[in-house]
């Protein structure tokens, strides 16, 4: 009940401070191709088409933002990046790399450098690629982060953390003979939390540098173990503007995954001979985006 308060206040608040600060509307579309979906450290795919809209409000002062986000993931070809197997079973996929089409829907609520948001994931195809546990084919995710350039000169440092509430999130016991035991399914309480570093430079160059991490057993280990640093990564890009119209920009990611090192790779799937989910230790894309 405290949290539903907390809530409802602060998105109070922010109303009232637009409705005085004269806010402006904002708008934005774009889309990115990447060479591989990299998703905090892990790895969702390869190539792929990530399309992305928002509309939303931001006071005079910039103080108060609030948005809601529509982005997307299209893989190439029929979406199912096979390694490993010449002639693979269609019943016998590897969990790592069979990926479907996914839409996720964010709203997001800035005051003062606190930022609240929901997210809900949507997996065309039944369910996602990590787990196929719990209710299937969704997630619904809520987030809370602090932006301490609004309020201190730490510009560009962020904090976020992100706890799945809902959906296909879940791990179960499984009796001698690996089958799972009815009923034991348990919500997992899958959580992210990520510090990270945003600087900006000349010649709209950007770099971006964060440590992210989960507390506890989660989809971020295929829901084994415990604590894990999942996501030790660097963002580099470098930005056009043409004719003020639209923004292009050209970026690389590299990510570490320490986990996989420690414990063996997370999603790790064995067929005769093949062992997959070493690319889940050290992942990298390039891509290249455009925005309106």
């Amino acid at each position: 009940m405290k949290k539903l308060f907390t809530l409802f206040a602060a998105v109070l608040m922010a109303a009232m401070v637009l409705a005085q600060d004269k806010a402006k509307f904002t708008y934005e579309a774009g889309a990115e191709v990447v060479s591989s979906y990299i998703w905090r450290g892990l790895y969702n795919g390869g190539l792929s088409f990530q399309p992305s809209a928002s509309v939303g409000f931001v006071s005079a002062s910039d103080k108060v933002k609030f948005d809601i986000n529509v982005w997307g993931n299209i893989g190439a070809s029929d979406w199912k990046f096979r390694f490993g197997q010449p002639n693979p079973d269609e019943n016998d996929m590897n969990p790592n790399t069979h990926f479907v089409p996914e839409v996720d829907f964010t709203a997001t609520l800035q005051v003062y450098g606190l930022v609240l948001g929901a997210t809900h994931y949507y997996y065309f195809g039944g369910q996602p690629f990590f787990s196929g546990l719990g209710e299937g084919g969704s997630q619904t995710e809520v987030q809370i982060g602090l932006r301490f350039g609004d309020f201190s000169k730490a510009s560009g440092l962020y904090f976020n953390w992100h706890t799945m509430v809902a959906g296909d999130d879940a791990f179960y016991q499984y009796d001698e003979n690996d089958q799972v035991i009815e009923g034991s399914g348990k919500r997992a309480w899958s959580t992210y939390i990520e510090f990270g570093y945003d600087a900006e430079f000349e010649h709209d160059i950007t770099m971006g540098i964060c440590v992210g991490f989960t507390p506890w057993k989660s989809l971020y280990t295929d829901y084994e173990g415990t604590f894990a640093v999942n996501n030790i990564s660097l963002r580099l890009g470098k930005t056009w503007n043409v004719a003020d119209i639209v923004d292009i920009e050209l970026f690389g990611l590299g990510s570490l995954n320490t986990y996989a090192i420690n414990h063996g790779s997370p999603f790790a799937w064995e067929a005769g001979d093949y062992k997959l989910g070493a690319a889940q230790r050290l992942n990298g894309t390039i891509g290249l985006g455009f925005w309106f």
